[in-house]
């Protein structure tokens, strides 16, 4: 087994792998901007920024190199600048969350010099890669058996899958960030509920019992149990960022007519925590005021309206049974 393995970007995730790493005994050489002290009195050998003539001198071949980088252009330009210090048979993965497309063109261009390139969608956050990740893996047969015994060790159990050829790793982890945002936004819908409804809940230990043996336990519920405990829940503020991927899933989506609809109005909850419409709700108004006078702004006896103007509660079925009751006694009347 090649137990050495190169990483560029020693953030959270990248640190984290690196710890992970030297404990099972693989020798880590990471290159990072800045100095990460606490790495480097773990056995991290740490390089400066760009020192890549050093990296491949301190690898053996095949060397196995993660980019633990944000996705875009530096994407590129570090593999750019990374190849010509690599060797025909290498390994290079792209840990971050790249567009699959970009990774496809970026396996072609270093195929080309025998360097394989890995799309290695990684999952399980900060504590993930540092306890066990779970890897999506794109690229070429041969290029993901040398990189397999370093993945399979840094993984936790079955958190290891070759999904395919180039882009489909990190095609696979974009559908599980899509499948992500429709979870979180139906756990907050749910919170949205608890603390509308008639009863005074401890949000707090709803969450703890829901993370106990019911049906929607997961770890999302159990990151909003300890967030309740731990944070000034009423204090977060109600504005929500995102590095945009998931916008590139809904795209792709409408390109090909795949109805994506729960992850798609996630991804259009999260603009609409940021109030980028400034223009859209008054023209409503506007509208309404035309056709009926309504209100502009709050208006107390309309308010009073929308609450008390059903009066009526029964379920559907009651009032079919109801319907039903009133079709008999027509038919009797008809007949007297």
């Amino acid at each position: 087994m090649n137990s050495e393995l190169g990483i560029i970007g020693l953030g959270s995730i990248g640190g984290n792998l690196a710890k992970q790493a030297v404990e099972k005994d693989i020798e880590v050489v990471g290159v990072n901007r800045s100095d990460r002290p606490e790495l480097a009195e773990m056995g991290v050998t740490v390089l400066d920024g760009g020192a890549y003539e050093t990296l491949a001198a301190k690898l053996d071949p095949p060397r196995v190199i993660y980019l633990s980088l944000p996705a875009g252009s530096l994407i590129d330009d570090e593999l750019a600048n990374l190849k010509d210090h690599l060797d025909e048979g290498d390994v290079v993965m792209d840990g971050g969350n790249s567009f699959w497309r970009d990774s496809m063109r970026r396996e072609e261009r270093l195929w080309e010099e025998g360097i394989y390139f890995l799309d290695t969608g990684t999952s399980g956050g900060p504590p993930g890669a540092r306890d066990g990740a779970a890897f999506m893996v794109g690229g070429r047969n041969d290029g993901f058996e040398t990189a397999e015994p370093i993945l399979d060790e840094l993984s936790v159990d079955d958190g290891l899958l070759h999904t395919g050829p180039p882009g489909s790793g990190h095609f696979v982890k974009l559908v599980h960030n899509g499948v992500e945002f429709g979870m979180l936004q139906s756990i907050a819908e749910g919170v949205e509920l608890l603390e509308a409804g008639d009863f005074e809940l401890d949000l707090g230990d709803v969450f703890t019992n829901w993370s106990n043996g019911t049906v929607i336990r997961s770890w999302l519920v159990e990151l909003m149990r300890d967030q309740l405990h731990e944070q000034d829940f009423e204090g977060i503020p109600n504005y929500i960022e995102d590095t945009g991927e998931v916008n590139w899933l809904v795209q792709e989506a409408f390109k090909g007519e795949t109805p994506i609809p729960v992850i798609s109005q996630s991804v259009i909850e999260l603009f609409k925590s940021r109030g980028n419409q400034q223009h859209a709700y008054k023209a409503i108004a506007a509208m309404r005021h035309g056709f009926g006078t309504h209100p502009f702004g709050e208006d107390e006896h309309i308010r009073e309206e929308r609450r008390t103007g059903r009066v009526t509660n029964e379920s559907r079925r009651t009032l079919e049974r109801e319907d039903d009751h009133m079709d008999t006694v027509g038919s009797v009347d008809d007949e007297d």
